[in-house]
């Protein structure tokens, strides 16, 4: 692991080096910077692949204040500088699409393409609020109990070894650094109606069994970002298609960066 001083925060991350094209993957809520892992070995001989964990998540060390997904696109942004790359390939799962929507408006002119996994542009159900505020809630308050965990593992993942793992993983973080990233998740605005400004070049890859995000906000992202390819659909990939179906989804990956301009 590696530490990026940058916007007040230690960001931690993994950077597999080389002078192939960079892509820099952002996760989702909850997870960290291993769970782009079957990416990372199938795509670094070709590519400089750089993983991160964003503010609240992994090993990134900040301050615990209010931020927005645009600070965390200025936090991908700042670690490139550190990094000294100027273009990239931006992409993420999840909240780490809500990020690397607002990188390609944020800084359009350094994004040489997106890979939107499993995620979408507009905020949260109303209808859902409440429960996923609930749930926020009581992790900050008691813990991740095996119950509470459980639950969220089926709505990411599914696969009970991978769940098991990731369970784990969050009994093991202090319960209450889920406050402020919970904030942040809940109160995103809407970018629906400003995809039209995003240019670049667009891989969506959605899992149909995701029980998170509707395979329709995938389709709308497609119709609506002027240049996506054909959406791409992970016959019973979860929320987290890339670890349960991790060779289509990285085929996918790797078949939009080949075909890149330089």
């Amino acid at each position: 692991m590696a530490t990026a001083a940058v916007n007040g925060a230690e960001i931690a991350y993994d950077d597999t080096g080389g002078d192939g094209p960079a892509v820099i993957l952002a996760h989702g809520f909850l997870m960290d910077r291993s769970m782009f892992g079957p990416q990372v070995e199938a795509l670094q001989s070709a590519y400089r692949v750089i993983t991160w964990d964003e503010r609240g998540f992994g090993e990134t060390r900040y301050d615990g204040q209010p931020f927005t997904y645009w600070d965390s696109a200025g936090d991908c942004f700042a670690l490139l500088d550190h990094l000294g790359i100027e273009r990239a390939v931006v992409g993420g799962m999840s909240q780490g699409g809500f990020i690397s929507l607002r990188a390609a408006l944020l800084a359009p002119e350094r994004v040489r393409g997106l890979i939107l996994l499993n995620t979408q542009a507009g905020t949260e159900e109303p209808e859902a609020i409440p429960l996923y505020q609930g749930m926020i809630d009581t992790w900050v308050a008691d813990g991740p109990s095996d119950e509470l965990a459980g639950t969220i593992a089926g709505l990411i993942v599914s696969e009970p070894t991978l769940a098991a793992a990731w369970t784990a993983t969050w009994q093991s973080r202090p319960k209450e650094s889920l406050g402020q990233p919970g904030a942040t998740l809940l109160t995103r605005e809407s970018l629906w109606d400003r995809l039209g400004e995003i240019t670049a070049p667009a891989l969506v890859v959605h899992g149909t069994a995701d029980a998170a995000i509707p395979v329709g906000h995938a389709e709308r992202l497609v119709a609506e970002l002027p240049n996506a390819e054909p959406l791409v659909l992970v016959e019973g990939g979860t929320h987290a298609a890339n670890l349960t179906h991790p060779a289509e989804v990285t085929a996918a990956i790797r078949r939009f960066l080949d075909e890149l301009p330089a």
